[in-house]
């Protein structure tokens, strides 16, 4: 894949082999398994010694799988924000922003008042966006993630909860405590409703 970023107008096999030192078999493989997973794409066929091949790409998921550093760039930012505003002003835009996000996630969401199929449904848009939460059984209040998303962070500023909490209670469109936290040592995050 590397060669591939390297090359952002794509590369024949012909010049995969010539680059990585392989055989035309191991880079036929490979691009195989790429294309299966949606990370290389034909794009083309390109001018060879002999007669034209495909050219292979990168496809965007496939620059995604490289390594990013967003949490050092998110713990950078939310201790200089800490450091102007303040713990409980960053802890209060945290939830608002919270609020904002679940707005895009109830377009997706049935009109249902029952607090049970609001969870039920809460759970679903939070697997959607990484966290492992169990199925919510109907006779319970409680959300519980086994992972968190933003865990390192979490740790270091303790204040990005607030931003679970005001997505979370504006999904549900009730108050919500967090009754265990992993960023505090638990074993899971545990978020506690309150309403019908």
């Amino acid at each position: 894949m590397a060669a591939l970023l390297q090359e952002k107008a794509g590369l024949t096999i012909e010049q995969l082999v010539e680059k990585l030192g392989v055989t035309r078999t191991a880079v036929r493989q490979h691009l195989a398994a790429l294309e299966r997973d949606g990370e290389a794409a034909r794009a083309g066929v390109g001018p060879t010694g002999g007669g034209p091949q495909h050219v292979y790409v990168l496809t965007e998921w496939g620059s995604e799988r490289f390594t990013r550093r967003y949490s050092w760039f998110a713990d950078l930012l939310m201790g200089l924000l800490r450091a102007e505003v303040g713990e409980d002003e960053l802890r209060r835009r945290l939830e608002s922003l919270g609020e904002s996000a679940a707005g895009a996630l109830l377009r997706k969401a049935s009109a249902d008042p029952r607090l049970s199929t609001r969870l039920a449904e809460l759970a679903a848009a939070m697997r959607e966006l990484g966290y492992e939460t169990d199925p919510v059984n109907p006779r319970e209040k409680d959300v519980v993630a086994r992972n968190c998303i933003f865990h390192q962070l979490a740790v270091a500023h303790p204040e990005i909860c607030a931003f679970d909490l005001g997505l979370m209670a504006t999904f549900a469109g009730a108050k919500v405590d967090h009754v265990e936290c992993m960023a505090r040592g638990q074993h899971v995050c545990r978020f506690r409703f309150s309403g019908k």
